[in-house]
């Protein structure tokens, strides 16, 4: 394609992205076959946004929530973290070429705004997965420690509750032993991105999230930073006590750079006879980074 087409064609690309974005008005209903198109259209705006400061924070946080649900997508609907990456670069390249007082951009920006004025606003959102869900709470108590980013898992008897939680939004794992037992340690091991070149998911494991790790060779081991009597607000329902582990926040930056479809181990330590007992829990990432950027 020539650089003339190119030129023609920049209005009816920009406006197509101010169209595409205004499905987002109901950002929880399906993300169809056409994901690709809509993780292109919300990159390209996305950058635009950061180089040319088109929004006020809310509208740019609720674009990046809604870029990050359609990498997700895109990744569920077949495509490779190598074509997907592609694609993003494309968007970028396409966004750097356009002036800030183009008015191609200017109005593609107005449409932005008007579709996400009602998002931006939005207290809580909750991101479906193929197993499970993560629900997100903008509202945020000065004095009581609740889940702003949360995701329940049971493995046999026990519960866990995993996310972010409070106003630091810090990396917490809340978990409930039917026995009694209390472990003395906890790890998230997550697949390490550096090192690997996509998602290990044995299709023999069908939904369950244990077939969707990555080996531990192959993966980042983070250990708990403090361990305490878990808060009411932080418990599983129908809970009285539980234990409450913090991670470095690094955790949640590795989560955010996986696929959707793969799962973190979060591994308990107990004290046994010689080595070590453990237990282990595992956690869908499914939407982990949509709702992240969700609560900025």
């Amino acid at each position: 394609m020539t650089s003339v087409q190119h030129h023609k064609g920049r209005a009816r690309q920009w406006i197509a992205a101010a169209l595409g974005l205004l499905a987002l008005a109901a950002p929880a209903a399906s993300m169809a076959a056409n994901a690709g198109d809509q993780l292109y259209e919300r990159t390209l705006m996305t950058a635009a946004d950061g180089r040319c400061r088109l929004f006020a924070p809310a509208i740019s946080a609720a674009l990046d929530a809604a870029r990050a649900q359609a990498r997700g997508a895109t990744l569920r609907s077949g495509a490779s973290e190598q074509q997907v990456q592609a694609l993003e670069q494309r968007a970028r390249a396409k966004a750097d070429g356009a002036a800030c007082n183009s008015p191609d951009l200017t109005t593609a920006a107005t449409r932005v705004k008007k579709a996400f004025e009602g998002y931006a606003q939005m207290q809580t959102m909750t991101y479906p997965g193929d197993v499970a869900s993560w629900k997100a709470e903008r509202a945020v108590s000065a004095t009581i420690p609740v889940w702003r980013l949360s995701q329940l898992s049971a493995f046999g008897a026990d519960r866990l509750m995993f996310g972010l939680a409070g106003r630091a939004k810090a990396v917490t794992a809340v978990a409930t032993f039917e026995n009694g037992q209390r472990p003395y340690a906890a790890r998230i091991i997550v697949r390490d991105t550096n090192r690997t070149q996509g998602p290990y998911i044995d299709p023999r494991g069908g939904r369950a999230l244990s077939a969707k790790v990555a080996p531990r060779n192959a993966s980042l081991v983070f250990t708990a930073e403090t361990r305490e009597e878990a808060p009411a607000t932080l418990l599983p329902v129908g809970a009285k006590t539980g234990l409450a582990f913090r991670f470095p926040t690094a955790v949640a930056d590795a989560m955010s750079e996986l696929d959707p479809r793969e799962a973190v181990t979060v591994e308990f330590a107990f004290p046994g006879r010689g080595d070590e007992m453990t237990r282990r829990a595992y956690v869908e990432v499914g939407d982990f980074a949509a709702g992240r950027a969700f609560l900025r």
